[in-house]
């Protein structure tokens, strides 16, 4: 499918060789996509999980170096217990089918957020995923599992002050790579920064995910549910992402 649109009466053709090295997702709509069809809320997120797997491997083929999808945040615990139940259990339904093909297409789990909050199960079934993946080179998975971006900023203060306190660096010393290396997403090195964010259903907001680390992302809002959501909306996105210029502040003569 030959994926390009007009902008300004110039046709924008999709580039193999422009893919963001790191995309993040907000993956929306679940819920709704369940309503609109009379079945209960977990069955969105059943069918949400079938598309992670779909955009995974879509997103590897592509040449991601990183993919991060934030799947419950620290604000999820408001939702109802059955639902927030059926959430927990996900991880440990997800990893015990797609672990062979993460192994097969060379893609390592990585996981972010307060995971020593989570139910035992949960913590163990995101154990062995990142065990059973961590010889893996491609691209990197990367769930935001109990996350939330205030909390990992506060995390990441609480940790620097301990550092001054403890004479291990001086206040004249912290600078943005200080706090950069303080966050949940310094394991992932030069990727660490979203190069673009998608959010799907057609809300437009952040919901307190990576703050910090979204200051010079891309924002690209789809109006499509994310158990709707395909390999071309995946394309889509990029293919709106290719037709901007990333100016970080600065000037471009394009």
């Amino acid at each position: 499918m030959m994926f390009n649109f007009k902008k300004k009466s110039k046709v924008i053709e999709f580039d193999y060789e422009n893919i963001p090295n790191h995309i993040a997702i907000i993956m929306d709509g679940n819920g709704r996509w369940a309503q609109e069809r009379h079945l209960p809320r977990i069955a969105g997120h059943k069918q949400g999980m079938n598309v992670v797997k779909k955009i995974t491997q879509s997103a590897s083929d592509l040449g991601v170096k990183v993919l991060t999808l934030y799947a419950f945040s620290t604000e999820n615990w408001k939702r109802p217990e059955k639902e927030v139940n059926y959430l927990m259990d996900l991880p440990e339904r997800f990893f015990s089918t797609f672990v062979p093909d993460l192994v097969k297409n060379n893609v390592k789990v990585n996981v972010m957020g307060y995971v020593d909050q989570l139910p035992k199960q949960t913590q163990t079934a995101i154990k062995n995923a990142i065990e059973d993946t961590k010889d893996c080179t491609g691209m990197v998975l990367n769930f935001a599992l109990n996350y939330g971006s205030q909390d990992e900023i506060v995390t990441a203060v609480k940790s620097i002050a301990e550092k001054v306190s403890n004479n291990e660096i001086s206040i004249d010393s912290i600078n943005k790579e200080t706090v950069s290396d303080n966050l949940m997403t310094a394991d992932l090195g030069e990727y660490a920064n979203p190069d673009l964010l998608i959010r799907t259903s057609g809300e437009e907001r952040l919901s307190n995910f990576l703050l910090w680390q979204l200051a010079y992302s891309e924002f690209v809002f789809d109006d499509t549910k994310w158990p709707d959501y395909t390999e071309d909306n995946l394309k889509n996105c990029i293919l709106t992402f290719q037709s901007r210029h990333r100016r970080f502040g600065g000037l471009t003569n394009k």
